[in-house]
């Protein structure tokens, strides 16, 4: 549901994380930040170009919006939220809860709050909350992309295959409904 806020975590982070993970919904405010996290995102991909600063930040300055205008056409009901620890804006998540699935569309912490568990946590959330509606959790991760050993340690396998990106799912245990034995 759109501007939803999930329950907070407050379980301690094994790697020392300090404090409550918490989403809350984004604001306009917020674009600066949300550029901040996304160029985060891109760091790895852009060191292999030679591009010189301001090519880099047209280029950035353009994909941002570009994923900013397709996230919000292709997922006009999708929550878009700011990860918080400890109430500091660390990252985003983007997830749309469809009647047969849940969509996690993008999960990015800034550099320094990755490997801390934080974003395992999430996801431990967002697969609890699918468990409970009998729903599978499915992402897209672009192909040799570090996440995938990541989701596959958190239960995901591939599901698809669509062009650069490896569709991905996890699927709730079955329940099993014990049925008391029939008498007479």
């Amino acid at each position: 549901m759109p501007g939803e806020t999930m329950n907070p975590a407050r379980e301690q982070d094994p790697r020392g994380a300090p404090g409550p993970v918490t989403l809350r919904p984004e604001r306009p405010g917020d674009e600066a930040f949300l550029f901040q996290v996304y160029a985060s995102t891109r760091e790895e991909e852009l060191a292999l170009t030679n591009w010189d600063g301001p090519t880099r930040a047209a280029f950035l300055d353009h994909q941002f919006r570009a994923m900013r205008r397709g996230y919000a056409g292709m997922f006009p009901e999708g929550q878009f939220s700011i990860v918080e620890l400890d109430g500091e804006a660390i990252g985003r998540m983007v997830l749309d809860r469809a009647a047969d699935q849940i969509r996690v569309v993008d999960l990015a912490l800034l550099p320094g709050r990755r490997n801390r568990g934080i974003g395992t946590l999430l996801m431990r959330q967002v697969c609890a909350e699918a468990a409970t509606a009998a729903k599978p959790v499915r992402l897209h991760v672009l192909k040799g992309n570090r996440a995938l050993q990541w989701y596959s340690r958190l239960g995901f396998v591939k599901c698809g295959d669509a062009g650069i990106y490896e569709e991905l799912e996890w699927q709730p245990a079955p329940t099993h409904v014990t049925r008391a034995p029939q008498t007479g």
